[in-house]
């Protein structure tokens, strides 16, 4: 069982079902390929760069926009692992729409497999991976390359 709690936070891009329905794809087939189990809940909040800018300043000291941000609520790779029973509310997910849009443009790939492939990126933060050291990074980026191909996002 997998429960997404959305928020909108924006109103530069529109957000429907089939978004929704990306994004609950993109966390489902992310923890599914990691072997995770266990009923999860994530909050996925979207906003623009102004918004992820502010998020970005106040959490990680950086004024300006990024793409997406993570709060994990364990450290699931560590070790953390909450008890069974309840389902395991395993962090938060903020993107922006518009930082989404403009890296589609600049990668030159749709809009959807930018929204995807960062969900799934930010859903491997959720269980513990980092990319702050070189060889984190590889694993991560190979976890990530897997997942899209599951997912069958091309372009």
């Amino acid at each position: 069982m997998l429960k997404i709690y959305f928020s909108n936070q924006q109103n530069k891009t529109r957000v429907n079902p089939g978004l929704k329905l990306l994004v609950r794809y993109a966390v489902h087939t992310a923890l599914s390929c990691e072997g995770w189990t266990r009923p999860s809940e994530v909050s996925v909040t979207f906003t623009d760069n102004e918004g992820i800018r502010e998020k970005n300043r106040e959490f990680r000291g950086i004024d300006a926009p990024t793409d997406v941000l993570s709060f994990p609520m364990y450290d699931i790779r560590g070790g953390e692992i909450p008890e069974e029973g309840e389902p395991v509310m395993l962090g938060d997910i903020v993107l922006s729409l518009e930082k989404a849009y403009g890296q589609s443009v600049e990668y030159g790939h749709s809009y959807k497999r930018e929204c995807a492939f960062l969900v799934v990126h930010s859903v491997l933060h959720l269980l513990g991976y980092d990319h702050m050291e070189p060889e984190d990074e590889e694993e991560m980026r190979a976890r990530q390359r897997i997942i899209m191909k599951k997912m069958r996002i091309e372009r």
